[in-house]
Formats: structure tokens, sequence, C-alpha cells
């Protein structure tokens, strides 16, 4: 009875403290078997090992793999002797209960520290030992590279390929990638190839092979933080056009007088002052006529400036480098390589820094990170902080979370946070702070919210006479050397966004080996301090930040700062309680509500997240069908005779004609390459259209209609036309072409494929447009009239 009351103890216990956590006893109880396996295992040479590991293949594998209990037991105990002879690391137990959890289909949680890496790669292997092609999607493409060289010598060891992909690859690479057994790659490199493929005209020049498992690293930051950043393949259409003379207007203007910005930093709009303003200094021009040349075609520009000037700046969204603009990817403080903002915007930011216009482009496809998983018949990911996403990860992805324990008990202490009136009191008490404790000779790690917070920082302390290293955008190429060393005697790290930087900070350094004499002086000085100099707008963020002390036992602590004036409580809490005083000297805030407060704000900005997410993912549903059935059409032209068998009934008469004379495979691939470009070029303008109906659809709520109805109602007659339109283009492209042996000329016949392609970064929000802005100022004018 006693036993039975112990185990439903357990259970609550884990019901209570671990939210959508998926129950791990079914695990648990096959770790004695793996350890069994053990001694048996040792005993095998190399090569019977690898025998051994290849009994696991399955001859036909389903199209959805699942694991017996056996099969578990005897993968986890082939892992374990592999990553002891290849890396000299006996898995941990939790280790192992994480592998399962993944070859289950689940998302893992495991704190900094215990070993994701192997657990990842072993559940990789399991999946390619039952025969199927394994994406190993990581958040950068150093992490891809990283992990798939270091796993390397365990795949050999289990008779598994491994290979991975990042910016640098040729097509022929990445091919030979692709076809590994394993690949890495991160989130936006393999989205791209995706987008990649489905631009080529010969079926040859595919790199990818159909997607079959995808196990997610870092899954809460790609599967949430990214679903709201889709990927956007543009191509080039000619040299882009800046205005200067917008951009010397706009930079004069004033905040206040010539124009507002909302409370969240969203929105810019010219006030009737500023209007006047520009109106004059463009030659009396009016913005706002509706007659043909009255100015209002200047409007768009000026908007885009406005933005550029009053929303977007240098060193938090966006560094200048090498003569070019290069965009930060908010969420990982990095910069996102091949990224840009839509033309107007771009060209915007280049004329406020005063850089010459890159390319024009248009957009020739998309897809979201929710889109991009979906096409994986089977998907599970890992992270560090999963529960705080479990139900969005239950929404959007059919995923449950496996809390998995830690191998040792977490001891770090995390002292409640330091509120300040402002963010120069909160400065002052940081470094003061970091002051007190650098003179212990314990390390410290500092997470600040952007790069020029971080070089703010680094100033004022290296005034302070206290020497940091920095890690942001600018040198993100180092940034495995410099979190590597975070954990010596005092060394003092000042960093951007911590998450997904996968690398373990060891105390005493990257040499220091567990027991060595620098890491236990460390450890007795109380281990790594982790100070944080806000709160970010995820609590997600926060936690993975702390979990940088505390690795695997080790001591440490950590602390955030905050004020009532952060970005945070400006942008989503704006209106402080009463009550709330400061001390007169150091400006320190103590009173509780100060603390719920921007929690509350926190809280708040994670729901606008998740409001966005659900809303963004409400119109890309419909995109995607149709995406769906315009790829099924487009793989048919791409691998069969459907294009040739089209046009033979479109234009039969010139197509004879052609047939008297070409090869028949000359002629197909000429019919292809133009039904193809027609194919592609009509779904450009598609998503095109899509854009201008979501710009616009808000105003339709004046109207008491649902917006995504409406959008639903614009959205469908349209797709419908575009393969008949795709046909009769081709027809006459066929008819009007120059077609020879060496095939179609198209550029002579004005139709003209990029020569390049890029990336946009688009934050994607339906419910933020200029639209629904202007829509909130007419509700607001009628409640006040009303009043």
């Amino acid at each position: 009875m006693a036993a039975l009351m112990s185990r439903v103890g357990k259970r609550l216990r884990k019901i209570i403290q671990r939210p959508a956590s998926v129950e791990l006893t079914r695990y648990e109880a096959l770790l004695p078997a793996i350890e069994k396996r053990e001694a048996e295992l040792q005993k095998l040479s190399d090569a019977e090992f690898t025998e051994a590991a290849g009994k696991l293949r399955a001859t036909e594998p389903p199209e959805r793999v699942s694991f017996s209990e056996e099969q578990l037991v005897t993968l986890c105990a082939l892992g374990r002797e592999a990553a002891r002879r290849a890396l000299d690391e006996r898995a941990f137990d939790v280790q192992l209960l994480g592998t399962m959890g993944l070859l289950t289909g689940h998302v893992v949680q495991m704190a900094t520290g215990e070993g994701k890496t192997l657990a990842g790669a072993l559940a990789a292997a399991g999946y390619a030992l039952r025969g199927k092609r394994v994406h190993l999607i990581s958040v950068n493409d150093y992490l891809a590279r990283r992990d798939a060289e270091w796993m390397r010598p365990v795949y050999d060891l289990l008779g598994v390929s491994v290979g991975w992909v990042e910016p640098a690859l040729s097509r022929e690479e990445r091919r030979t990638a692709y076809s590994a057994e394993i690949c890495y790659g991160a989130v936006s490199e393999i989205g791209f190839d995706v987008l990649r493929d489905r631009l080529v005209t010969r079926e040859e020049d595919l790199v990818q092979p159909e997607p079959e498992v995808a196990i997610v690293d870092e899954a809460d930051s790609v599967l949430v933080d990214e679903a709201r950043v889709p990927l956007v393949m543009a191509g080039s259409v000619d040299a882009g056009v800046a205005d200067e003379e917008v951009a010397t207007i706009v930079r004069r203007l004033r905040l206040g007088l010539h124009y507002e910005t909302d409370a969240d930093g969203r929105n810019a709009w010219l006030t009737s002052a500023g209007a006047s303003v520009v109106e004059k200094a463009l030659g009396g021009i009016d913005l706002y006529g509706e007659e043909l040349g009255s100015g209002s075609d200047r409007l768009a520009s000026i908007n885009a400036a406005l933005h550029a000037h009053a929303l977007l700046t240098r060193d938090v969204d966006y560094l200048v480098r090498d003569g070019k603009v290069q965009l930060i990817n908010a969420s990982r403080g990095r910069v996102a390589e091949l990224q840009r903002w839509p033309d107007g915007l771009q060209a915007a930011v280049e004329a406020k820094e005063q850089i010459p216009p890159s390319e024009r482009g248009e957009i020739l496809d998309s897809i979201t990170v929710q889109a991009l998983l979906a096409r994986y018949p089977q998907v599970a990911g890992m992270t560090g902080t999963a529960v705080a996403v479990a139900e969005q990860l239950r929404e959007f992805y059919r995923l449950e979370v496996a809390v998995i324990p830690p191998n040792m008990p977490n001891i770090r202490e995390d002292a409640p946070d330091r509120i300040f009136a402002s963010p120069s009191h909160k400065l002052r008490a940081i470094v003061e702070e970091i002051r007190e404790v650098h003179e212990t000779g314990r390390p410290i790690l500092v997470g600040t919210q952007d790069v020029a917070e971080s070089e703010e920082l680094a100033e004022k302390l290296a005034k302070a006479e206290l020497p940091c290293v920095v890690l942001n955008a600018r040198n993100d190429a180092e940034e495995a050397g410099i979190i590597a060393e975070a954990g010596k005697h005092s060394a003092i790290t000042v960093s951007t966004q911590m998450a997904g930087r996968g690398t373990d900070i060891r105390l005493g350094g990257a040499a220091a080996a567990v027991g060595s004499a620098e890491r236990e002086r460390v450890a007795e000085l109380g281990g790594l301090h982790v100070i944080g100099t806000a709160r970010y707008p995820s609590s997600r963020l926060d936690d993975q930040l702390r979990g940088r002390a505390g690795r695997q036992g080790d001591p440490g602590s950590s602390v955030f700062f905050a004020s009532l004036n952060d970005d945070l409580v400006l942008g989503y809490a704006p209106d402080v309680p009463g009550g709330i005083e400061a001390e007169d000297e150091t400006g320190e805030i103590t009173a509780a509500s100060a603390y719920r407060h921007i929690q509350h704000a926190q809280r708040v900005a994670e729901g606008v997240d998740l409001e966005i997410h659900r809303n963004t993912w409400r119109y890309t549903r419909l995109i995607e069908r149709q995406r769906g059935e315009l790829l099924a059409h487009r793989d048919k032209l791409l691998r069969t005779p459907l294009a040739a068998e089209t046009l033979e009934k479109a234009a039969p008469e010139r197509y004879a004609e052609l047939a008297e004379r070409l090869e028949a495979d000359a002629l197909g691939q000429a019919c292809r390459e133009i039904m193809l470009y027609h194919l592609d070029q009509l779904w450009a303008d598609h998503l095109a259209f899509l854009t201008d109906v979501r710009e616009s659809i808000h105003l339709r709520a004046l109207a008491r209609e649902t917006p995504i109805d409406e959008f639903h109602r614009a959205a469908v007659p349209q797709f419908r036309k575009v393969l008949p339109e795709a046909e009769e283009r081709s027809a006459q492209t066929l008819t009007e072409a120059e077609i020879t042996e060496d095939g179609v000329d198209l550029a002579a016949s004005g139709v003209r494929r990029p020569t390049s392609t890029w990336t946009y970064l688009v934050h994607d929000n339906p419910f933020d447009s200029d639209a629904e802005q202007a829509l909130k100022k007419v509700r607001s004018m009628l409640r006040k009239k009303r009043g």
C-alpha cells in the first residue's frame, strides 16, 4: 500500500510541477536492461560493433517508424557504447531518457549542459538505422557544422552516414549532404533549399529528397520564436532606387512635432504639421490628393523613410558593416545572413545610412517555419525551456513535452530581481554589481538586450577599469571561443541573446576538466555569476540565460536587473501602478508591486507573440493549401511529359512544326521551361496579390465583416485563375519564342528568370498593418465623438 501511495504521490508531483509533461516511467523502466547490455557490447571489436548496429536496420520501413521496447533498449545500449568509444563519454541515464523521448516523437526538455547534442545524435541514428532520412535542424549554421563534425565518430561506429548544409556549399555539395542518412542544417538553410528546389526546371537540379524525420534543436526558439518570421525567397529585377530627397527631409523631422509613434514601436505616422513640412519641402505637393501626379505617389517612400528613421535603430535592428546594411535577428542576437527587408524599407534604411542601394527584387515564394515542419511525417525536438510553450507546441505542431530530470541536482542560487526607477540608475547598479563580484574572482556572464546595450555597458566597464569580452552580432563568428572561456577565473563576458549559443560554459574555462585545480578554484568561489540587464519579452529567454550557471550540479548564481522604463514595460504595460517609490540615492525600488508589474508586462508580451502566431497561421493555412496544390502540379510538370502534352493540345500547329525539326527531349524540356516559368511567375503575382489583400482587408471590419472570411473570399477565386492563365501564356510563348536544339531562348521572348536570389526578413503580423492602425484611430475618434 505504501509503495502504491508513493507512486501516486510521485505522479501527482509531476503533474503539479511539470505541466504538459509526458510520463517518463515507461522509459525509466528500460534503463536497467540497457545497463545490462554494456559488458557484452564492450567485448566486441569495432567491426563487430558496427555489424551489431546494422541488425537494427529495417528492410521496408513504414511511413512512420515506431520503436518497440526491445529496439529502444538495443539502440540506447549501442549508442552509449558508441559514445564511450568515439568520444570517451558514457551517456548518462538522463541522456538516454532524452533519446527515447525523441524516438517516440516528443519535445524533450533538458537543462543546459545536460548533453542534448549526444541525445539528439543517438535518436537521429536510431531513425536512420530504421531506414529513415533525418534532418537535424539547428538554430544556426555554426552549430549545424559543429555538431555534425563532433558526432561523426559516433555515427561511423553505428554505420550511419552524416552530412551538413551551410550557405557556402554548392548545389552539388548540398545534394551530397542531403543524400546522407543524417543531415544537419540551420532551419533557415533547409527552408531556403526547399524554396530553391521550387524554382528548378530540371529534375536533376533538385537537391532535397522527400522529407521523412526532423529533430529540432532549440525547439522552442525554432518552432515558436521563428514561426512569425516566414522564409521568403526573392529574385533580382533591377538595381534598387533610393529616394535620397525624401531621406534628407525625413532626417530633419522631430518626434512629437512632425510625427508620432505607437507605444510598442511598431508604427510611425506624420502629424498634420509633419505632412505640411514634407509637402512644402517636396515643392508644394499634396501627399493625400487623389489626382494622378498629386504627390500621393511619394507617400509610400515617405512612409518607408519615416519607418527607417523612427523605428529602426542602428546596432539594435541592424549593423552597417563592409558598406552594407546587415539585419540582426532579434531572437538570437546575430546577423541574419542573406536577409533583408522588403524593397521599399531596405532602400529607405540604405538611404538613411547613405549607402548605395542594393538590387531590387520580387518575391518568388515563401514558407513559414510551421509549414516547413509540416512537410515531415515525423517531428521531434529538444530544448532547455519547452514547458513554457507546451500549449503552443501542442496547438501548432501536435507535439507533447517530456521533461527530463537533471543528471545532478541544480544548486544554482537565483536572486530576486533588482528593480530601479530608470535605466541610468539600473546601469550604475549593474556596474557596481560586476565590480563587487569581480573582486572575488568569480567569472561573470552578463546578458544584454541588443548590440547597442552590450557596447554601452562595455564602455562603462572599461571606464571602471573592469576589462570584459563582448559577444554580439559584430563578432558572432568568434562566439564558440568566447563562450567557452566565460567560466575562467575573473572573466567578465558581455553577450547579447544567449539562446541557441550551443556552447557549454565550464568552470575554469574550456580546458578545465572535472576535478582539475582551476575548476575547483572557481567552484569554491561560487561558480559562474549570471546577470541579466533586463527581462526579455519571454520568460524562456530569461531561463536560458540563467541556465548558463549551475551546469551539471555546478555552483552558480543569477540575478536580473530591471527598470520601470525598460522597453518591455514601456511597450506592454506603460501604466505603472501608483504608490511605487524609489530610494533617493540609488533609485532602487523594493515594492513587491513593481516586481509584479514587470512580470505582467512580460506576460502581455508573451500573449501578443502568441496571438501573432495564431493570426499568422490563420492566414497562411489557406496559402499553404494553395501552395501544396500548385506544387503538386509543378512537380508533375518537372518530372513527367505533362508540359509537352499540355502545349501540344493548346498550340497544336506550332507544336507539330517544332516536333518535325527537334528531338523529342529538346522539345519536351523547352515546353517544361516555358510552363514552369509562367507558373512560377503567376504564383509570385498571386503572393503579391495576397499581400495587397492582407494590407487592406482590415478595413472590411468597418462593415462588420470578418477579415479572415474576406481574405478567403478574395484569395480562392484568384488562385483558380493561376493554372488556366499559365497554360494560356505558355501557349503564346511557345508560338512566339525561338526554339532550337539548344533549347528555348526565353530571354529574347521577354521571359527571364532572376539572375540571383536572396531572402527577406518579414515580420508577418496580419493584425499590425498600416490599415489596422488606421482603423484603430478611426475607432478612437468615433469613441471620442460619442463621449
